[in-house]
């Protein structure tokens, strides 16, 4: 029995180890590559666009520009980078976002949150809205870069199908008046199944596939994963660093304590299964994203 045990533990020091070393190749990629991804993704997007604006990867536009020339310093892409993060409700940007926004706040990135509702499934709503407030301020995100809809029409309710031509709207408006090039939201699967934050991924699909967002904006989608790799927290690292995806974002135990604190700004929704959800949800630590324009494609 103490062989077992022994070998148990030596097998997790080891894994562990593995997990490490794979964090630093991630940050060494970061310190190397900086915003240059990100502009070469939408770059990439960018030319993935008929000129009537359809998805068709594999099609490339000589035309395509962005906001910015390639050219430019690392400094000047930051600053002219403006990333926008599309939620349902108080309390997404840290239960499905930490990583993605820690990441693009550590890289001087300008971070907007459009919130779609108030949250307001139990009557909370200004307490919630509030308590978002709080998160955002924890996690970085000035309050001036904050939106959020308050609208009778798009209620906090897990039966209520949202109308995906306002909900396009909303986010057309925001990305047009803050000049966005990258929006993030959940994927057709809305991480957790949410009917509202599946409605963010069609609306979302809709303007990206119609070409309706401003030339040099694209759209990602945060990959929702099957329970087992939901569950198993910073262990599931491996399976999300060696699969395919368009955009990764890992945070370790530093920034895991500022996504949790942004999770514990919102007070009123720390039932004891979203403490759970702290300690073993893999998206605490790590975000895949996939372009919209090709997971249409698949």
């Amino acid at each position: 029995m103490l062989s077992v045990a022994l070998a148990v533990v030596l097998s997790i020091v080891i894994y562990f180890v593995w997990l490490k070393r794979i964090y630093r190749q991630y940050r060494q990629c970061v310190a190397q590559n900086g915003t240059g991804y990100i502009v070469s993704l939408i770059q990439k997007a960018s030319i993935a666009k008929d000129p009537d604006g359809i998805c068709s990867h594999g099609k490339h536009r000589e035309d395509a520009r962005l906001p910015w020339p390639l050219a430019d310093g690392q400094d000047q892409v930051s600053e002219n980078l403006r990333v926008l993060f599309v939620t349902a409700h108080p309390d997404d940007e840290c239960m499905f976002f930490a990583p993605a926004i820690i990441h693009f706040v550590k890289l001087n990135v300008s971070v907007y949150l459009l919130c779609l509702s108030a949250g307001n499934y139990y009557n909370q709503g200004e307490i919630r809205k509030k308590e978002l407030l709080k998160s955002c301020g924890v996690l970085g995100i000035p309050a001036a870069h904050l939106t959020v809809i308050d609208c009778s029409e798009l209620p906090d309710h897990p039966r209520v199908q949202w109308d995906t031509d306002l909900v396009s709207t909303l986010i057309l408006k925001q990305v047009e008046a803050s000049a966005i090039n990258l929006v993030l939201t959940f994927d057709k699967s809305g991480v957790s199944g949410h009917v509202n934050h599946i409605t963010l991924y069609r609306s979302l699909r809709y303007l990206s596939c119609a070409g309706k967002l401003p030339e040099g904006c694209c759209a990602l989608a945060l990959e929702t994963v099957n329970i087992f790799r939901k569950y198993v927290s910073i262990f599931e690292l491996p399976i999300s660093w060696f699969s395919a995806s368009d955009f990764i974002s890992i945070i370790w135990k530093r920034e895991y304590g500022q996504a949790k604190r942004a999770m514990c700004c919102h007070d009123s929704q720390m039932l004891w299964f979203r403490q759970v959800y702290l300690l073993f949800s893999r998206y605490m630590f790590i975000n895949t994203f996939r372009l919209i324009s090709e997971e249409r494609q698949r």
